[in-house]
């Protein structure tokens, strides 16, 4: 899961609030509906309770998730689970997390992208991010579940799109005191976090920050290398609100 230590909201997403982003709402909501009929959610009674559903949760993510040690030495349908991982999470606060992000980072690049690049763009690059950290960690046997891999390259392709958008963070060493700052400051920092967090990180249960690394890494360059000569979107003005100065 990504952590939710920052948030983008602000004039850049108000600004496309009219703008059609139909890939991204429905990959919201189809985690979301995954995520309710999943043992996880706790919310269907055919899972279960107590030990019963603990070891159904288990067998639920072992089944659609990503297992390193299986995917390069199990059967071949083991290769599809780094697609299949993408819309399976592991509680509500791993899935709350990575749809805020999604829904913020999501809608505006998928409008430059457009809609078939942006769906391909977000399955290709979670694959990989997924495969990527299985290959670092061949040897385990831990269920790897999550879009964080994916939204990790929306926020690398977001970084090279629209560098100067005004990001809203909240810094819990400055008490969650809402911060704008351009992405270009908030998105290389939250990067450099998930490197350090992933220096300190086993391979035992946890947040999968190589994962997000390598996702964030393809979604740079893939933004650099496909839209690298054309000219960035620059983020239009919100209009005033009361109380507050253009810029």
């Amino acid at each position: 899961m990504i952590s939710t230590w920052s948030t983008a909201a602000g004039r850049t997403l108000r600004s496309v609030r009219g703008a059609s982003a139909p890939v991204t709402s429905g990959l919201i909501a189809l985690c979301c509906l995954v995520f309710a009929l999943g043992p996880a959610s706790g919310l269907v009674p055919g899972h279960g309770s107590g030990d019963a559903l603990l070891a159904a949760q288990r067998a639920y993510f072992r089944h659609w998730g990503v297992v390193p040690a299986e995917l390069f030495a199990g059967p071949a349908g083991a290769a599809l689970t780094p697609a299949t991982a993408l819309f399976v999470h592991g509680s509500w606060v791993h899935l709350l997390g990575n749809m805020l992000f999604l829904f913020v980072f999501g809608a505006m690049t998928e409008e430059r992208m457009g809609r078939v690049e942006f769906t391909l763009f977000y399955v290709g690059c979670g694959y990989l991010a997924l495969l990527g950290y299985a290959a670092a960690n061949a040897a385990s046997t831990q269920s790897l579940v999550g879009a964080s891999g994916a939204i990790s390259a929306v926020l690398g392709a977001f970084l090279f799109l629209f560098p100067r958008a005004r990001v809203t963070s909240l810094l819990p060493f400055l008490f969650f005191l809402p911060l704008r700052f351009p992405a270009w400051v908030v998105l290389p920092l939250w990067a450099a976090m998930q490197w350090l967090a992933a220096e300190q990180a086993s391979d035992g249960p946890g947040v999968a920050y190589l994962a997000h690394l390598v996702g964030f890494g393809l979604g740079f360059g893939y933004a650099w290398v496909r839209y690298g000569r054309t000219t960035r979107v620059k983020p239009a003005p919100a209009p005033v609100t009361e109380g507050e100065k253009q810029p």
